[in-house]
């Protein structure tokens, strides 16, 4: 018996579930030509994590960027596919956060 852990929702993979907050800024950024995905990782608590959603990118990866989203009071591992450059990927989340306000 074989079981899907993954589920594509759009360019939005889901394997474990997203933060409340973080989800509506995840799927503006998906919704652009230039994000080819973003699989979600491992949510743990924080303490530095209360009021706007935040996402700052961390290392490189093979095929993109990893990043790390804070928000509700946990942190939760990013993983982007794309082949923009950092200072690109940061104003993308910039401009999808502030969409939200």
């Amino acid at each position: 018996m074989s079981f899907r852990l993954r589920t594509a929702h759009g360019k939005l993979k889901i394997e474990h579930s997203i933060l409340d907050d973080l989800r509506p800024v995840l799927l503006r950024l998906v919704a652009r030509e230039d994000i080819r995905a973003i699989i979600p990782g491992v949510i743990r608590p924080v303490r530095d994590a209360k009021g706007v959603v935040k996402i700052r990118i961390t290392v490189p990866i093979q095929n993109g960027w990893k990043g790390i989203g804070l928000c509700n009071g946990a942190r939760q591992e990013l993983f982007i596919s794309t082949t923009l450059t950092q200072a690109e990927v940061e104003a993308a989340i910039k401009e999808a956060i502030a969409a939200e306000v």
